[in-house]
């Protein structure tokens, strides 16, 4: 797939890995709409997109929220045009610190999934006809080790994950005549806000920077036939070109 001219969806862009993405994205010619709940870090990372000579709009928007698919749709197409690249990457941990089951509320889970599922589902949904009439588009929905492995205490994150795993499979089947590819993506650990919130004591030397994470996605999204539609991919098992 080539990049350049490309428009480009990232939602969780104010920092971490969708920044870094963000980032990444724009150094190789895509117009990004940066996606986040809180404006004044979006602002920054805007500028600094555009101050690196990159083109990048603010969306400031919750992905968990029933209207927000719709508007975010509506802002990225009147501003930016129609997009061909959209990454789920925002997600919530659930409550925070970490709980058992049986320890946290159902309303606690639906709201992680309202964020980890729904949205993602019902912003891919907004933009559908816009990736569909594209020259090929691609949706990446950002994963987790705890989609398939059953962490204590991570339930209500684990559960979207995994939900998050199988709807990457159906889109992928029901878009197959499209040109349109969805494919997963487990980033590994990372030195990110999210992580530290999750294991405040976790030694940061051994997570992954995100930047470098990041440059293996976009390889991922630039490469149609080793990230196929459908597929489940691991991060730190990505060779990026020299």
């Amino acid at each position: 797939m080539e990049l350049s001219q490309r428009v480009a969806v990232i939602t969780g862009a104010s920092q971490g890995l969708g920044l870094a993405l963000a980032h990444s994205l724009a150094r190789r010619g895509v117009a990004v709409a940066l996606v986040a709940r809180h404006a004044e870090p979006l602002a920054r990372a805007v500028a600094s997109i555009r101050n690196a000579g990159g083109t990048a709009q603010a969306v400031v928007a919750d992905v968990g929220a029933p209207a927000a698919a719709l508007e975010i749709a509506a802002q990225v197409q009147a501003t930016l045009g129609r997009p061909s690249i959209v990454v789920h990457n925002a997600s919530t941990l659930g409550p925070v610190p970490l709980q058992l089951l049986a320890d946290t509320e159902p309303s606690a889970v639906a709201n992680a999934l309202a964020v980890n599922v729904v949205g993602p589902f019902a912003l891919t949904r907004a933009l559908l006809g816009a990736l569909v009439l594209g020259d090929g588009g691609v949706v990446v929905h950002v994963s987790s080790d705890a989609s398939v492995e059953a962490y204590p205490t991570w339930g209500a994150y684990s559960i979207g994950k995994a939900a998050l795993d199988h709807l990457t499979r159906i889109w992928a089947a029901e878009l197959a005549d499209t040109g349109v590819r969805v494919f997963a993506v487990d980033p590994g650990e990372m030195d990110t806000q999210m992580h530290a919130d999750a294991i405040p004591d976790a030694d940061r030397s051994t997570l992954a920077d995100p930047r470098e994470v990041a440059e293996r996605i976009v390889a991922m999204i630039a490469d149609e036939r080793a990230a196929p539609s459908g597929a489940r991919l691991v991060a730190s098992r990505w060779e990026v070109a020299a």
